[in-house]
């Protein structure tokens, strides 16, 4: 969001306000993780036209999968390898450079873009940050003062007496290039001037409203064009081919809804969006969205941009104080956590300026200013300054000019969190190279130690690891690293590195892993890891109570403390109330824009909460799409309401699902608890058991047997043989276990795989196919297997190296259904293709380092 000055073709505005896995069942599914993607179980292996190191296929299990095999008929369609990449030449990696607007508002001055000020800025780049990679001068808002006889933006002649070209030509004879603003729509004085439009004739600027008029941006600055008439087009390519000729590299276009501000499509720019990408792309020039663009339309952003804003500006706007604040910092690792699967390959995640270059003007402390660079960087986000260029003290230019950082973010791979329900946080991708880039960052409020385990990151074995910001080597580890007393808002950036032997698991939705022919993420094909409790009720009687009858779905509660529950923002805890909360307590926050989300598995959710006066209005958004804004508050006079349901939603597929709700306005948020609709995965969800009367317990479970993986209560995991027993589909609890618990009501929280985590890739077209190339002498496909799932071939270098059977009476989880070792130390390409059935699903390639 920028501030647009008033021209023909913009105008001020006023600015806006700114605005998992439950821990009880972690011990058991992650003991469950590492022994189904450890390194040393290995299906059968296979042999067709391989002169390798294979070994012989073992006897097929009662229900197990066959062993791999040679086609016996041939392909029953051609394989479709993975499309070219489609990524823009001029935009393969995140670009660096500089912004005028963090300075703009810093100052002040909407007119500190001077063309003095903008020669400074081309100077001070040249001498300190070009040789790093920084060469992009963008100027922002308010450049332009009016518009020529064919209703195109004119520079300034105040803040440009000699010309805007000659700023440009000394930016170019810097060897750098230059970027302008824009905005959608066309302003009312231009349409009623009814001006020609160059290179069009027959075309005026009066032809190309949408009738009747109505705004085409957030401040209602302009009129929408209306891009069925073909003039409109040539109108957006007469701009261009004019910025061509001055030499602009680069356009900002703000405003762009949905997003912006507008969560729905009562302002939609993605026509502009389209025009001015097919006119820049002609001249291939940079063209990068804003700002808090709607990820429900990230696939439609990445066909026409070459980057895209995030969240809201990054700026505090207090002048003449600071550039920034640590919670416009903070606020982002939830954005940067939705929309990592969307940078890469040519488009690129835009967190904003990066504010960090002089301690007196940032706003942020030394740990926080380079935990904004980490972030940045690990992001593979643009990497773009916002400080005055001439004043950068040494800190800043020791964080902006770290090779090893500045590498982590050209590298073009966004990194992702192991969870985001800690303030204490592991982030992590995997490079090109086969090395992982990690990040350990300290949200919260005190010193921490933080530990990245390997096998978090899908490695197996052990992994040398070097600080890319005290640029040391730290030595070898074999299952994890360890970072002791990392500062509050401090962080640790990490390139780990997998030793001979080591495993790699390659997820389905990694930045390198191709797709040939028409695949979905997820859309119901996917199985998520989940737990589901068991009430008992310990008494000592003598007569048990009889177990409570299941139906096919269960509500689950989950209290504001679930440690599940992510608080974005300002957030503090209220106990000991009195007022009827669940659990006795709350979360609340006054600050508007703070957020909470929570990711379940199931099929419904319900929001819970205190509704009162001195409350507000909630946008609700489910996976990541708004669906509702629910008023929490009450008239004056009218009584508090505790434990209120402000929105429920019951009909969503079963499966992975976010919610998310943002304060939008009130003196306070509050959170009491949050209902989670599953289907029943055991049979009885309660049972009993009397002290004087001891029996065992048998609980069924609804789930495939093989599919779950364990008993907890309170994060310890029972023991198998001792405390329970499992045949087929029963557990059987022991009542020497049982009689251990103490008298009331116990937890017993029963685990269950899913897939690798929680996502599969599908495809129903036969002759589609799923490849990654790799570095290492094996590799293994780890996948499910299902009913509907058939006849899969797989190629190794090309080469037909057999056919799998991926067809099983049920659904289940994380199979390794393929697996060849022994091959020559070097670079290789696994490819699987589907051969049959109704769908084929991917989950994991792991492949083994030489």
């Amino acid at each position: 969001m920028r501030s647009p000055l008033r021209t023909a073709m913009q105008a001020d505005r006023p600015q806006p306000p700114r605005r998992s896995r439950t821990r009880s069942a972690a011990a058991v599914l992650a003991a469950a993780l590492l022994t189904l993607l450890g390194a040393s179980a290995h299906p059968a292996q296979a042999a067709a036209g391989y002169d390798r190191k294979l070994s012989a296929p073992p006897a097929a299990a009662p229900g197990a999968l066959p062993a791999v095999a040679p086609p016996s008929d041939p392909l029953t369609a051609t394989p479709k390898a993975p499309a070219a990449s489609s990524a823009d030449p001029w935009a393969v990696r995140p670009y660096m450079g500089w912004s005028s607007y963090s300075m703009q508002v810093y100052s002040g001055n909407s007119k500190w873009i001077t063309g003095d000020q903008l020669i400074k800025q081309s100077d001070a780049m040249h001498a300190k940050l070009q040789q790093y990679g920084y060469d992009h001068i963008n100027v922002d808002a308010g450049w332009n003062d009016g518009v020529d006889a064919n209703g195109r933006p004119k520079p300034s002649a105040t803040l440009y007496p000699q010309g805007l070209q000659k700023v440009i030509d000394h930016v170019h004879a810097n060897g750098q290039k230059f970027g302008l603003y824009m905005i959608p729509g066309i302003s009312p004085d231009v349409y009623n001037a009814s001006l020609p439009i160059a290179g069009a004739p027959g075309c005026t600027t009066h032809d190309i409203v949408a009738q009747p008029p109505r705004p085409s941006d957030y401040w209602h600055i302009g009129y929408k064009i209306d891009f069925s008439n073909p003039c409109s087009q040539r109108y957006i390519d007469s701009i261009v081919d004019l910025f061509a000729q001055w030499g602009v590299n680069f356009v900002k276009f703000d405003s762009v809804t949905p997003g912006s501000g507008v969560s729905d499509l009562s302002l939609d720019a993605r026509d502009d969006v389209a025009a001015w990408s097919a006119a820049l792309k002609a001249h291939k020039i940079w063209f990068e969205l804003s700002w808090a663009v709607d990820p429900k339309y990230a696939d439609y952003w990445r066909s026409k941009a070459n980057g895209w804003r995030v969240e809201w500006d990054v700026e505090c706007y207090c002048a003449n104080d600071a550039l920034t604040k640590w919670d416009n910092i903070a606020r982002l690792f939830p954005d940067v956590a939705s929309w990592w699967r969307n940078g890469g390959n040519g488009g690129w995640n835009d967190l904003d300026s990066l504010d960090v270059g002089n301690g007196t003007m940032d706003g942020l402390t030394r740990d926080e200013r380079q935990t904004a660079m980490t972030l940045w960087a690990i992001s593979a986000a643009p990497l773009y300054l916002g400080n005055d260029l001439t004043n950068l003290d040494s800190y800043g230019l020791s964080l902006l000019t770290n090779p090893e950082a500045i590498a982590v973010d050209q590298a073009g791979t966004p990194a992702r969190p192991v969870s985001t329900t800690t303030q204490q946080q592991v982030w992590y991708a995997l490079n090109a190279d086969g090395s992982y880039t990690v990040a350990l960052f300290n949200l919260g409020r005190t010193e921490k130690d933080i530990t990245a385990n390997w096998s978090d990151l899908g490695l197996t074995g052990a992994a040398t690891v070097r600080d890319l910001w005290a640029r040391k080597d730290l030595g070898r580890f074999p299952t994890g690293f360890t970072a002791s007393g990392v500062p509050i808002h401090g962080v640790r950036l990490l390139k780990v590195t997998p030793q001979a032997g080591a495993a790699v698991a390659v997820n389905d939705d990694a930045l390198r892993v191709g797709y040939g022919g028409d695949w979905t993420r997820n859309g119901g094909n996917e199985v998520a890891a989940t737990s589901q409790p068991l009430t008992m009720n310990v008494t000592d009687t003598g007569t048990p109570a009889p177990p409570s009858t299941t139906g096919p779905f269960r509500t689950i509660t989950h209290d504001d403390t679930d440690p599940g529950v992510a608080y974005v923002g300002s957030w503090s805890q209220s106990t000991g109330r009195g007022l009827g909360d669940y659990g006795d307590g709350v979360h609340y926050t006054e600050r508007d824009g703070d957020s909470f989300q929570y990711t379940f598995q199931g099929t419904g959710v319900s929001y819970l909460t205190e509704m009162d006066t001195s409350q507000g209005n909630v946008d609700i958004y489910i996976d990541d799409q708004l669906v509702k804004t629910v008023n929490t508050g009450r008239d004056p006079g009218q009584p508090r309401l505790a434990q209120q349901t402000v929105f429920t939603v019951n009909d969503l597929p079963n499966g992975s699902h976010t919610l998310k709700a943002v304060k939008k306005s009130g003196a306070f948020m509050l959170l009491d608890r949050i209902d989670v609709l599953q289907p029943s995965l055991i049979d009885p969800p309660a049972a009993s058991f009397d002290k004087k009367a001891p029996a065992d317990v048998q609980v069924k479970v609804l789930r495939t047997g093989s599919e779950f993986i364990g008993v907890s209560r309170g994060g310890t995991a029972l023991k198998q043989g001792s405390d329970y027993t499992l045949s087929g589909s029963t557990v059987t609890l022991r009542s020497a276990y049982l009689a251990g618990l103490p008298l009331g009501t116990a937890q017993l929280d029963f685990a269950f795989r899913g897939d690798y985590l929680d996502d599969v890739h599908a495809t129903t077209h036969n002759g589609d196919s799923v490849s990654y190339t790799f570095r290492g002498t094996g590799v293994d496909w780890i996948t499910a297997t299902a009913p509907d799932q058939g006849l899969v071939d797989i190629y190794i270098d090309g080469r037909l190296a057999g056919r799998v059977d991926t067809r099983t009476d049920a659904r289940v989880t994380q199979q390794p259904v393929f697996s060849v070792s022994g091959l020559s130390n070097g670079q290789h390409t696994f490819m699987a293709v589907k051969a049959s059935g109704d769908v084929m699903r991917t989950d994991v390639i792991r492949y083994t380092t030489r």
